[in-house]
C-alpha cells in the first residue's frame, strides 16, 4: 500500500454560502485554486461531514468566511467557533455589490460561495474588501444570554401590541362606554375584567363584590362599571365578537406575564455583565436598554475602534458625496436592534442631562431634523460608551 500524502497548505480560505436546508462548499488555498467543492445538509450529519472534510487538509491556518451568519446558519457557527476556526461573517450587501461588478456566468449557490472566497483573498490586497469581513468570536454566554432575552421580549411586546390594538378596536366598535372606563385596554384589571365572563354581555349581571376581587382595581372603577352595567347596549355582532374579545383579552394577559417574567429575568442577567453594569449609569439607559446593546455588542474587542461600533449601532451615515454635492446615506448593515435600543435611549437621555437637552436644541437649530439631531446625539454617547466600556469605568456628568 501506498502511504497517503498529505499537501501542506499555508492557509485554507472555506466560503460557506448558507441555506435553510442545504449549505454550498468552496475550499481553496492561499492562491485562490479551487480545491473542493461539496454541499452538506443542515443537521449533525452534514456539520461532521464538513469538519471531516476540513481536517483533511494540512494547514497552518484555516479561514472560514460564512454568509448568512446568526440565521440560518445555527448552530454550525457555533460549532466551528467551538472547533476553534477562524470564523468571519460576509456582509451580504457589499457581497452583492462585488458580484455585481465581478459578475459570475450564472447565479448559483455553488457560484456564491467561490465568490465569497474571492471576496476573502481579496481582504489581503484591498483595504475596502476588511469591511465586507468581520470576524465572529465565542461570545460571552452572559451577552449571548441577553442577546435571546432582549430579542423574545421585543417580539412578546410587538404582539401585545397588535393583540392590544384589534382588542381596543372591537371595544371601541361594540361597548366604547366600557373601553372608556379604563386608562389603558392593555391593563391587568381591565384585561381580567373582560375574561370575567366569555360573553361580554354576562358582565352586566354581576355584582359589585365580584368586581372587588379583580386586584388593583379601584372603587372609582367599580362605580363607573356599575353605571356602565345600568345603560349598557349591544348591537347583533356582539354575539360572536364576545368570544373574540374574551380569547384576546386572556392572550394579553398572558404575553403581560411572559414580558414580566422576562423582565426579572434580563435585571438578574444583566448583573454578570460588565459591559451592562457599565452603560446603566447613563441617565436614560435602564435595564433594558442597557441588556438589549450588551447583548448585541456582545465581545467589544471584535471592534477595532468607536467608529467601527457607531457604524455597527447605526449612528453615523456613510460618506456620499460626487463632484460639488455633498451628503451621506444610512448605513444599512448596522444592526436595527441595537440601532432602535440606542437611538430610543438617546431620546430619554436628553430628558434627563441638561448638556446633552442643549446639545440636542443646538443641533436643530443648526437646522437639522429631531430625528437627524437624534442620531448626532447618539454618535457622541458612542463614544462615551465605547471610553465606559474600554476603561472599565462608570458615566460622569462633569
Amino acid at each position: 500500500m501506498t502511504a497517503r500524502v498529505t499537501q501542506l497548505f499555508p492557509i485554507i480560505y472555506v466560503g460557506i454560502d448558507v441555506g435553510s436546508d442545504i449549505h454550498s462548499i468552496a475550499i481553496a488555498n492561499d492562491s485562490g485554486e479551487l480545491l473542493k467543492e461539496f454541499e452538506i445538509k443542515h443537521n449533525y450529519q452534514g456539520f461532521k461531514k464538513l469538519l471531516n472534510v476540513l481536517a483533511k487538509y494540512d494547514s497552518s491556518e484555516c479561514l472560514i468566511a460564512m454568509e448568512g451568519y446568526n440565521g440560518w446558519a445555527r448552530p454550525l457557527d457555533e460549532i466551528l467557533l467551538k472547533k476553534g476556526y477562524k470564523l468571519y461573517n460576509v456582509n451580504n450587501l457589499k457581497l452583492n455589490r462585488f458580484k455585481e461588478i465581478f459578475p459570475a456566468s450564472a447565479k448559483t449557490d455553488k457560484i456564491d460561495a467561490r465568490k465569497i472566497i474571492e471576496l476573502f483573498i481579496l481582504k489581503k490586497h484591498l483595504t475596502i474588501a476588511k469591511d465586507v469581513l468581520q470576524e465572529i468570536r465565542v461570545s460571552n454566554n452572559t451577552h449571548q444570554k441577553l442577546k435571546k432575552l432582549t430579542r423574545r421580549r421585543k417580539q412578546l411586546i410587538k404582539e401585545r401590541a397588535s393583540i392590544t390594538n384589534r382588542l381596543g378596536g372591537e371595544l371601541q366598535a361594540q361597548v366604547p362606554e366600557l373601553k372608556a372606563i379604563a386608562p389603558r385596554v392593555d391593563t391587568n384589571w381591565f384585561l381580567t375584567l373582560l375574561t370575567l365572563k366569555e360573553d361580554i354581555r354576562d358582565l352586566k349581571h354581576l355584582k359589585a363584590k365580584t368586581f372587588k376581587k379583580i386586584k388593583y382595581i379601584k372603587d372609582e372603577y367599580i362605580e363607573q362599571i356599575l353605571k356602565w352595567q345600568k345603560e349598557s347596549n349591544f348591537s347583533e355582532e356582539i354575539e360572536y365578537i364576545s368570544e373574540i374579545i374574551y380569547e384576546d383579552a386572556i392572550r394579553v394577559l398572558e404575553l403581560n406575564s411572559k414580558i414580566k417574567k422576562l423582565d426579572k429575568q434580563i435585571s438578574m442577567t444583566l448583573e454578570d455583565s460588565k459591559m451592562a453594569k457599565r452603560i446603566i449609569t447613563i441617565p436614560g439607559f435602564a435595564n433594558i436598554t442597557a441588556s438589549e446593546l450588551s447583548g448585541e455588542i456582545g465581545d467589544i474587542d471584535r471592534f477595532k475602534s468607536e467608529k467601527s461600533l457607531a457604524l455597527y449601532l447605526g449612528v453615523t451615515n456613510l460618506d456620499k458625496s460626487s463632484g460639488k454635492q455633498k451628503g451621506s446615506k444610512t448605513n444599512k448593515a448596522s444592526n436595527r436592534h441595537a440601532k432602535i435600543a440606542i437611538l430610543t435611549a438617546t431620546r430619554l437621555h436628553a430628558m434627563r442631562v441638561k448638556e446633552s437637552k442643549d446639545y440636542l436644541d443646538k443641533k436643530i437649530k443648526e437646522g437639522k431634523k429631531y430625528q437627524q439631531a437624534i442620531r448626532s446625539l447618539a454618535r457622541h454617547l458612542v463614544r462615551v460608551i465605547w471610553k465606559m466600556i474600554v476603561e472599565d469605568r462608570d458615566y460622569e456628568i462633569r
